[in-house]
């Protein structure tokens, strides 16, 4: 047999599994987007062209926000699926794994701490000789580079880690990995990838490795994250919205995506055989921000690995795979800021030829996170200004109702497995904070989004952590206090009664930003 034949061949049975929960997904999505898009029309008082443009762009919002929602769902019916099964105590690899921690400029201390426990893990485990960790560097600057060469001394020194800085650093952080792979890759059939904010058990890992070897059409195996505690209520917020959705989530898309997974960028466990040929992606015609190398390369990769016959899978167990998330609010938009560039590229690889169709729906999932934004934001300036009368709540709720059933769906799991009374309500209140904050946080997310979606199409290019500071920045919330204003004052102006009723909770968080931040930044 071919290896094309082979993997095609391991590959059927896994489809026939997921083509139940692929169906319900598409159903449920469709159910779901309909029901919000009938909804908002029934409740157009006057239909004029800017009410039928309304419509396209509630439908287009509803069917992205239905996916979420159809993917929590069949998460939360399916069977509890049991992670990667744990080895015998005698097992042992027959492959060798090698661990590649990128690192570009971060602090460097915690990232020495975490490797140091990670080798006296690995070396507790059998044949601790087939798990070799790199940090592959391109961090610049004098004082930069001295404080991590002196942080990893004593770790390079006792041969727990090998260490390599890039005086060039060309492709960034897929180019430092390609060139790993030119140079070394031959001699590791795994490689594990983790960023400086990853955090991995070795019990995971070795679990994840004997998973591999067993599936030998699987070129990647990515691993579900949770979010390492933090120090800041923005950070609380974050962990307590994981723990509520990622649960259903990860389960639900495991399940409909199957073989056709996608790659997060790190806490992956990667056949260096089947990423050799996707290591070095060709950067896009034109200039940056639409052209040049692709920033958000994670999903390309997933989506020509699949293309090239190899399975692309999640596995949905979350303990020992976790990541530390943004600490304040400008953190995140400093990092959602590259996401958006890397994803709206994306756009032009939508056509790509041979690509699955669920690679292509990974990609525009990834292009709509960001377009949305403005989408949202042109609708409230339509029904703010009157230009689109909506009459009644229905379609309000019902996104409402969207929004929330992802963390929804996890509540009765929780609640059963809680023994006391005292928990249960710990948990619904942590659930009703969860929704609150969630609710005032979104209309500046939208913002910031919006104006990040802006700037990339009229030609801004973020760059890709390089150092630059901003030549002018706003004081924090001001921004969204400006957009609160100007939308409060479209209503004012409109003189709408239902517009002013239903956009309040929107335009309260935006003139409240200020305050906002400054709460959300606060340590916990």
């Amino acid at each position: 047999m071919s290896q094309a034949e082979i993997l095609l061949h391991a590959t059927a049975g896994s489809s026939s599994r997921h083509a139940a929960p692929r169906v319900a997904f598409i159903g449920l999505t469709a159910l779901f987007s309909v029901a919000c898009i009938a909804a908002f029309a029934v409740s157009v008082s006057v239909w004029t062209p800017m009410a039928f443009l309304a419509l396209v762009l509630v439908g287009a919002s509803a069917v992205w926000i239905a996916g979420g929602a159809a993917t929590a769902v069949i998460g939360a019916m399916l069977p509890r699926q049991p992670g990667a099964p744990t080895p015998h105590a005698f097992w042992q690899p027959t492959t060798r794994t090698a661990i590649l921690v990128t690192l570009c400029g971060e602090d460097p201390a915690p990232v020495a701490r975490y490797l140091a426990d990670l080798r006296r893990q690995l070396d507790h485990l059998p044949r601790p000789d087939s798990t070799q960790i790199f940090v592959l560097s391109d961090t610049s600057g004098p004082e930069n580079i001295e404080a991590e060469e002196t942080a990893l001394s004593v770790l390079r020194s006792d041969g727990a880690i090998s260490y390599r800085r890039r005086e060039v650093n060309t492709g960034r952080k897929p180019g430092n990995i390609a060139e790993w792979v030119d140079t070394q890759g031959a001699g590791f059939d795994f490689m594990l990838v983790l960023d400086a904010d990853s955090r991995m058990s070795a019990a995971r890992i070795h679990r994840m490795i004997r998973t591999l070897e067993t599936r030998p059409q699987t070129g990647l195996l990515q691993a579900a994250i949770t979010l390492a505690p933090g120090a800041t209520r923005f950070d609380r917020h974050q962990r307590i919205s994981a723990r509520f959705l990622s649960p259903n989530f990860v389960q639900g898309f495991a399940a409909w995506t199957g073989e056709t997974g996608n790659y997060w960028g790190h806490n992956a466990l990667i056949r260096v055989d089947a990423f050799r040929s996707v290591a070095r992606l060709p950067a896009l015609s034109g200039s940056a921000p639409l052209g040049g190398p692709v920033l958000s390369h994670d999903f390309i990769e997933a989506a020509h690995m699949r293309k090239n016959g190899w399975a692309v899978e999640l596995d949905a167990e979350l303990a020992g795979s976790a990541e530390h998330a943004p600490q304040t609010l400008e953190e995140f938009h400093r990092r959602d800021r590259r996401w958006c560039q890397g994803n709206l590229q994306h756009m032009r690889l939508l056509s790509a030829p041979g690509l699955h169709p669920i690679s292509r729906f990974h990609l525009a999932s990834g292009v709509f996170s960001y377009l949305s934004a403005p989408i949202w934001l042109a609708l409230v300036a339509m029904i703010a200004s009157g230009a689109v009368e909506v009459a009644g709540a229905l379609p309000f709720v019902l996104i409402i109702a969207l929004l929330l059933l992802p963390k929804a769906s996890a509540l009765p799991d929780l609640i059963s497995r809680a023994r006391t009374f005292g928990r249960r309500m710990t948990i619904l209140r942590a659930a009703l904070a969860e929704a609150m904050m969630s609710a005032l946080i979104a209309p500046l997310v939208m913002v910031r989004q919006s104006v990040s979606v802006l700037a990339v199409l009229v030609g801004r290019d973020c760059g890709w952590k390089s150092g630059r500071a901003a030549r002018f920045t706003l004081p924090k919330g001001v921004l969204e206090m400006a957009f609160g204003a100007l939308i409060l004052s479209l209503t004012l102006l409109a003189g709408t009664a239902t517009a002013v009723l239903w956009l309040t909770p929107l335009v309260l968080p935006l003139l409240a930003a200020p305050l906002l931040i400054h709460y959300l930044d606060a340590p916990a």
